[in-house]
């Protein structure tokens, strides 16, 4: 209710113009979370790990499918070891060491979407970011990202963070709440198939 309110008053007082360029963010994000995963995942699957990426989808998607609806790193747990146990065929000792860190540690999509988020809004506000903001947009939204809850959405908390090392007005976080969801969805499936990704790789090398 209280997001609700929040953007149905963003879209009553702000510029369709604004609106326009949110569905943009909310397009480019999707994009920059599916060619990650697909192109950097698969590259490390077929060159470092010798497999097909196919097979490695194939195998995740149900994990994948869950982390997607929940939104939720730490609630993917228990499937994500079922998984990597069943169907990866990693070494229990292995999985149960590495995913819950991964879990809480390991979070490409949030870092991408933290620095996503920085850059969009400064560029909304008519911020012009120096190479030293970028670079603390880089540092900030990677710590940020590194353990923080798995939780739904907590990455509009960590946003704070990242917007207040830039001089970026907290109250913008407002204008992405309305579309924060659908994001989050996407890039906690993004952070899951890395947190099984890396499992492979420390089991294969260990």
């Amino acid at each position: 209710l209280a997001i609700f309110s929040l953007f149905g008053s963003l879209l009553i007082n702000v510029d369709f113009k604004i609106i326009i360029l949110l569905f943009k963010f909310v397009l480019i994000s999707i994009t920059i979370f599916i060619g990650y995963f697909f192109i950097l995942h698969g590259l490390i699957i077929k060159y470092l790990l010798k497999e097909r990426f196919l097979v490695f989808i194939d195998n995740i998607k149900d994990t994948l499918f869950f982390a997607f609806v929940s939104s939720s790193s730490s609630a993917t747990i228990p499937f994500s070891l079922k998984t990597a146990n069943e169907k990866l065929k990693i070494r229990k000792q292995v999985s149960n060491f590495v995913i819950p860190i991964g879990a809480t540690v390991n979070m490409d999509g949030s870092a991408i979407y933290l620095g996503l988020s920085a850059v969009f809004i400064s560029s909304i506000i008519g911020m012009d970011l120096t190479i030293v903001e970028y670079s603390l947009i880089l540092l900030t939204a990677t710590i940020g990202s590194i353990g923080a809850a798995g939780v739904p959405s907590i990455a509009l908390v960590m946003m704070t963070v990242v917007f207040t090392s830039i001089g970026i007005p907290i109250e913008a976080i407002s204008i992405l709440a309305g579309v924060d969801r659908i994001l989050d969805m996407f890039r906690t499936s993004l952070n899951v198939g890395g947190d099984l990704l890396i499992t492979k790789i420390v089991n294969k090398f260990t």
